[in-house]
């Protein structure tokens, strides 16, 4: 088993993961996630993952799967996890920041109100002027539409680095560590983080 715990946790923090975890893992043919074996106030358990050597087939096999995910997607951007109606979160285990789950049928006007203006404002007092203005500027621009495009909400898993992949000689993929589930587009790099594992075979 792996378990993660914080005993200083916001309310339902690990079950909306658990819900995250289980709403990504629904994608047919998509990346299934770890499974989630329990959860309360103050910790997860997943299974543990056994970890191998990445192989290039395995990372096109991957790529396959991700793309299902992706293809989900669902009724709205920003909408939560599916059966989830409590709050969202992201950041660190230690300091989670809330994540609103709002939803609206365009990209842009998701990203600046719902992801761009809540971080603006709790960094105020870090930003000088002409950063403020710059954030602003492009909030305005995401508001108006101007990257909106004909593409539907994606099904996303968080920030996807190779830091956060984990491979495993399973034939099939997982995932592990904060899994904020969020719907937005395909090529948004939204926060947190998923481990994902897939086949070396």
């Amino acid at each position: 088993m792996f378990v993660k715990r914080s005993n200083s946790a916001p309310a339902g923090f690990f079950a909306c993961e658990a819900a995250g975890l289980q709403w990504l893992s629904n994608a047919d043919g998509g990346v299934p996630c770890a499974r989630v074996l329990a959860h309360d106030e103050t910790r997860l358990t997943l299974e543990r993952l056994e970890a191998a050597a990445p192989t290039r087939p395995a990372a096109h096999e991957f790529g396959r799967r991700l793309a299902r995910t992706h293809d989900a997607g669902a009724d709205a951007f920003g909408a939560p996890p599916l059966g989830w109606a409590g709050p969202g979160y992201f950041g660190p285990l230690q300091q989670p920041l809330p994540m609103s789950y709002s939803t609206t049928d365009r990209w842009g006007r998701f990203y600046a109100d719902e992801r761009l203006a809540p971080m603006t404002e709790r960094a105020a007092r870090q930003l000088d002027a002409p950063t403020r203005n710059a954030i602003d500027a492009v909030m305005a621009r995401c508001d108006d539409g101007e990257f909106d495009d004909d593409d539907p909400p994606a099904r996303l898993h968080g920030d996807l680095w190779s830091g956060n992949v984990m491979w495993t000689p399973a034939v099939r993929c997982s995932s592990t560590l904060r899994p904020t589930a969020v719907i937005a587009r395909r090529t948004s790099r939204c926060w947190p983080c998923l481990v994902v594992r897939t086949s070396t075979r």
